[in-house]
């Protein structure tokens, strides 16, 4: 029999054994968990790095990032949808569109990759499936570009013909984020064309004091003034127009108004 001594070691030493154990396991886990993060957080910056690229259109960039991308997730739904990006950056429109719809396969909440999608579908002149895509996208209120989802709703609505819905969806927009411009140009020509030319007037001012004029800004002051009268103001805008704008789209119609 073991001595009362020998006991008590044994069972020290067992209980070392049985700490050293735990604390493998422990920092095993650890080291894992690390692992993940320091892993998501890569994705997550090849990702972004990706997209960012795109947007400066630098195609060779973008791909690398996404190779990179890929090489730590396969199967990740974010880099799927900037890939959908990248080859409608490169003139690739089926294999953008078999991208964006694979992204929201695999998550049909992904309100970034639905967006992007309804535009591609508008560039395209596909407005009822972007429409559609537009609709969904809106229906995430924690969106934090909700605003200009509605913004895109408007417009797509407008090529639709459906003039209500699209002056709901910018009236929204507007009441969403008081920073937006787009709103306003677009509520200023709707309520020009309603015939309510204090309501057009009144959105087109809140416009030009957010930023620069346009050619179609400028245009459409135009016509408000000439609605009112204001000679001055008409020949302020037109003067604008002409320097600013004298090859665009807007200056030739308001010269073939004028020459009737």
């Amino acid at each position: 029999m073991l001595s009362r001594s020998m006991v008590t070691i044994t069972r020290i030493i067992s209980a070392i054994i049985v700490f050293l154990l735990l604390t493998a396991c422990v920092t095993e886990t650890n080291s894992r968990s690390t692992t993940s993060i320091d892993k998501d957080k890569a994705l997550e910056l090849h990702v972004k790095l990706a997209s960012g690229y795109i947007e400066k259109k630098n195609r060779e960039s973008a791909r690398h990032h996404l190779r990179k991308a890929f090489e730590l997730d396969r199967n990740s739904i974010q880099a799927t949808a900037v890939m959908a990006r990248l080859y409608e950056l490169e003139g690739e429109p089926k294999l953008a569109e078999e991208n964006y719809k694979k992204a929201l396969q695999r998550d049909r909440g992904f309100t970034e990759a639905r967006n992007s999608y309804g535009m591609f579908l508008y560039k395209a002149q596909r407005y009822e499936d972007a429409y559609e895509q537009f609709e969904a996208a809106a229906e995430d209120l924690g969106y934090d570009e909700r605003a200009i989802v509605l913004v895109n709703v408007g417009r797509t609505a407008n090529k639709l013909g459906n003039t209500q819905r699209a002056e709901s969806a910018f009236a929204h927009a507007h009441l969403l984020n008081k920073n937006l411009t787009s709103p306003l140009i677009e509520l200023a020509e709707i309520n020009f064309q309603k015939a309510d030319y204090a309501e057009s007037k009144k959105y087109l001012d809140q416009y030009s004091t957010m930023r620069q004029p346009t050619s179609r800004s400028l245009l459409l002051g135009i016509r408000i003034e000439r609605i009112f009268g204001n000679k001055d103001k008409e020949a302020s805008y037109a003067l604008l127009l002409k320097n600013r704008y004298p090859y665009s789209r807007e200056y030739l119609e308001y010269k073939q108004t004028m020459s009737y």
